[in-house]
């Protein structure tokens, strides 16, 4: 019999927040957290003592377990070792398998998930050690490592592997934290509706834009926003940008439209180019719409601002009504 999620995480419901780089900080995280659910934020972009300095502040908004999430295509090593030396609870890795990522942060006393996109992958991690899978179906938004749906992988990534799956891509209400849960899944993995938290730490003009786009309003590619993060694919709203670069065939990079062209400013000053794998902070400065503006296809779902923990009892509560509603129509 598999482990229940809940013993594994400590968590009183079985939701988990995204780890959305540049979009999910201490206070989105620390919020899920405290409603029962289960946070995870995304260091894998900051210097290992960026990386210590946000794990205190976390820990100072919650006495609850949280991940923290690893990005295995960029040097990790430093920032796994200060999720050991700090004590926190689990890690998050995706992007790649590496069994001595794994085995190393287990000997640190570290929960693992490991996000996979096939049932093959699925063994392997668990064959390594990985404590969780992270089942990241084709739907999802941000960086997606597959290209299989949701509703295809999940039953069998929960077929190949003895450790607890959870469900992520296209997952943004109850509804689909049922349909998730009767597929075999032991938890959700939510994203693109944490967008439209009052913690979200994006751009006003990116989160109008998720309020207002639809399940067709995404587009997934393998090479459109490859600045700074190439041979990425992922899935963001259609905009200016991806709607130009369709426009003059997709074509590769270096033979983009306007490619190149600074088109805004990071909080820092920093420049923000055309193409680049970024997403929108609140003082970003400039052509925001035209910028990466990362969304799953349950965007359509999301329709209203609110606070994170509130995001987690709705879902929840709606989940219940439909498992018991469903099993009141067997």
């Amino acid at each position: 019999m598999k482990p229940r999620l809940l013993d594994i995480l400590g968590a009183s419901k079985l939701i988990l927040s995204a780890p959305m780089a540049g979009a999910t900080g201490p206070d989105l995280v620390a919020a899920v957290c405290n409603a029962g659910g289960y946070g995870v934020i995304p260091l894998w972009n900051r210097p290992a003592e960026h990386a210590s300095a946000a794990i205190d502040e976390l820990k100072a908004l919650t006495d609850e377990n949280f991940a923290v999430n690893l990005n295995l295509s960029f040097p990790y090593e430093k920032q796994l070792e200060t999720c050991i030396e700090k004590g926190v609870h689990g890690v998050s890795l995706f992007w790649g398998m590496e069994a001595t990522a794994i085995a190393r942060a287990k000997a640190g006393g570290l929960v693992v998930q490991a996000s996979v996109g096939s049932a093959d992958e699925a063994r392997i991690a668990a064959d390594a050690g990985a404590d969780v899978i992270v089942a990241q179906g084709w739907e999802a938004g941000g960086h997606v490592w597959g290209q299989v749906s949701t509703m295809a992988l999940v039953p069998a990534v929960v077929d190949a592997v003895d450790v607890p799956v959870i469900a992520a891509g296209g997952i943004a209400d109850g509804r689909g934290m049922a349909a998730a849960l009767m597929l075999g899944a032991s938890g959700v993995w939510i994203g693109t509706r944490f967008l439209a938290s009052t913690e979200a730490t994006i751009h006003e003009v990116y989160q109008s834009r998720i309020l207002q786009a639809s399940e067709t309003d995404t587009q997934w590619s393998r090479d459109l926003y490859d600045v700074t993060w190439p041979d990425a694919p992922h899935r963001a709203l259609s905009n200016s940008t991806s709607r130009a670069w369709a426009d003059a065939g997709k074509s590769a990079s270096g033979n983009r439209p306007n490619e190149k062209e600074q088109i805004g400013e990071r909080p820092n000053g920093d420049p923000v180019v055309r193409y680049q794998s970024y997403t929108p902070l609140p003082q970003t400065a400039g052509n925001v719409e035209a910028m990466s503006l990362w969304s799953g296809q349950g965007v359509a779902l999301v329709r209203q601002i609110m606070p994170a923990a509130d995001i987690v009892e709705e879902i929840f509560q709606d989940a219940q009504k439909c498992l018991q509603t469903g099993a009141s129509a067997l």
